[in-house]
């Protein structure tokens, strides 16, 4: 599934188009994603302008200038492919590739910009598992899918003392903890792997070992906090590169994925300068974890 800096290039690669543009048709080709499209679809989008694109999570959301706002989720394999005259291009950083083949197709905006340029925003999903939904644009937050979710891990909200509150008492392990929602909003499973060895602390360590004895912040919660935001932000800008056809030397695209430093990659010798340990698989909860047990406590 598409993690949050997927997520927040792809709107970004979205937003020169679609912020200020007026949706001048809808097709709706199948009746249904995940969840049956809302009633009236198309006819409540077509004529609406698109006042701002924005990300709760790994929500994309959009106001238009009236009418109801917009929730969309990629799920497994959705994604966003943009037309126009020159090409198409598909905004986002994704570890596997996206699909172009035109049968899954399943809702096209045509769009006027904000240039008065005519595009079309393709949204793609051969498993449907993503969704578009409607929402009270005033209400917005308080939407059944958004009004649970925890605080956004970008900004410098997310501290040690942040991170100390949220885990004290808790028994449960780190890497449980931080893929809570409920808690810190938006963090999947390869970007909790990366963070915990850039902030060398055990998936395996309890959550609430992160609050110092009298309950405030310790060393590790800071280093952990530093190390999410640090993830999190070498992957946005990485997909960034790649939305301006950034390509390394080697004629590759600058994808994050090149720089995991422990995730899918059991068996190989830590990244870590004068580490030297391995790298080992884990299950927790369902999902893989990767971490290297020499250097991560």
């Amino acid at each position: 599934m598409p993690e949050l800096p997927e997520v927040e290039t792809v709107r970004r690669g979205l937003q020169p188009v679609l912020e200020g543009a007026r949706i001048v048709r809808v097709e709706a080709r199948r009746p249904n994603l995940r969840f049956p499209l809302p009633d009236r679809f198309a006819e409540q989008l077509e004529g609406r302008r698109v006042a701002s694109l924005g990300r709760r999570a790994k929500y994309l959301t959009a106001h238009l200038d009236a009418g109801p706002a917009l929730i969309c989720h990629l799920g497994m394999s959705g994604s966003f492919r943009i037309e126009h005259a020159d090409g198409a291009a598909t905004p986002g950083i994704f570890r596997h590739e996206r699909s172009k083949d035109a049968v899954h197709d399943h809702v096209v905006l045509h769009v006027e910009t904000a240039a008065g340029e005519l595009k079309r925003v393709v949204y793609n999903d051969p498993r449907r598992f993503g969704f578009m939904l409607f929402a009270e644009p005033d209400r917005l937050s308080e939407h059944p899918l958004l009004a649970g979710l925890g605080i956004e891990p970008t900004g410098n909200a997310l501290d040690g003392d942040l991170i100390a509150g949220l885990f004290r008492g808790r028994a449960a392990p780190l890497k449980s903890a931080l893929m809570d929602q409920r808690l810190i909003a938006g963090l999947g499973n390869i970007y909790v792997c990366e963070a915990l060895w850039r902030a060398g602390l055990s998936p395996r360590r309890a959550a609430g070992s992160l609050a110092g004895a009298t309950g405030r912040s310790s060393v590790r919660a800071g280093r952990l906090a530093q190390a999410i935001r640090d993830v999190l932000g070498a992957a946005i800008e990485a997909g960034g590169s790649s939305l301006r056809d950034h390509r390394l030397t080697d004629g590759t695209l600058g994808y994050f994925q090149h720089s995991f430093g422990v995730y899918d990659r059991e068996g190989e010798t830590c990244p870590r300068q004068g580490c030297g340990g391995t790298i080992k698989r884990i299950v927790q909860n369902g999902r893989s974890t990767f971490y290297c047990p020499a250097c991560q406590r």
